[in-house]
């Protein structure tokens, strides 16, 4: 007598489908992935939202789609700390402008600016005047240490290759001094004139 035939596996789904239909189930094959889509993100330290872009969209100019959808909880892009939640939209297909104010204006008192010699506090710093002035005042509002949303720092808002390109110190980009920023600004007039800054704040 002849053994039966063992179904194959395509026969198998196919009738796994049918009676599902008729129980009212919707058939659902058991090998697909469903990715699942991250809607939030814990911030982490050393994190700024253009890192997190880069790691959720793998583009880290899509930033501003982060920093609007957390506008309640981060009022300046910025102004981000560990163990914030935020919540991470579907990136859409026309990123939105970057925000016009990254951070606080920072006002400089006599207090802070008074020290011995002719230091000035790292903290805050307006300039001695003219150009430098007006572009600290535009790109900082004097916070020596801002580092915005986009990787830019300091009183002038320098990228890391730019910095390194007028001879900051690779290992100062992030925590570098007042001094040692106007001595690269001071590199970028010479070297580049104030078209880098003039064309973008108006000085």
């Amino acid at each position: 007598m002849a053994s039966p035939a063992i179904p194959s596996a395509t026969t198998q789904r196919t009738v796994a489908t049918d009676f599902l239909i008729r129980v009212g189930q919707p058939p659902r094959l058991l090998s697909a992935r469903q990715p699942a889509a991250a809607t939030t993100y814990t911030v982490r330290s050393g994190d700024t939202l253009s890192t997190i872009a880069r790691h959720v969209y793998n583009d880290q100019a899509a930033w501003p789609v982060i920093y609007y959808a957390n506008r309640k909880q981060i009022p300046y892009a910025n102004d981000i700390t560990v163990g914030q939640v935020l919540k991470i939209p579907a990136k859409p297909a026309h990123l939105p402008e970057a925000p016009s104010a990254l951070g606080p204006a920072v006002v400089t008192t006599a207090a802070s600016s008074a020290s011995s010699g002719s230091t000035v506090a790292d903290s805050t710093y307006s300039g001695s005047g003219g150009f430098a002035s007006c572009v600290i005042a535009r790109e900082s509002g004097g916070n020596s240490q801002v580092m915005n949303g986009s990787g830019h720092y300091g009183l002038y808002q320098f990228s890391e290759s730019t910095w390194e390109a007028y001879g900051g110190s690779a290992g100062d980009f992030g925590n570098a001094s007042v001094a040692e920023q106007n001595k690269v600004f001071d590199n970028a007039l010479a070297q580049g004139g104030e078209s880098n800054w003039s064309a973008y704040d108006g000085c």
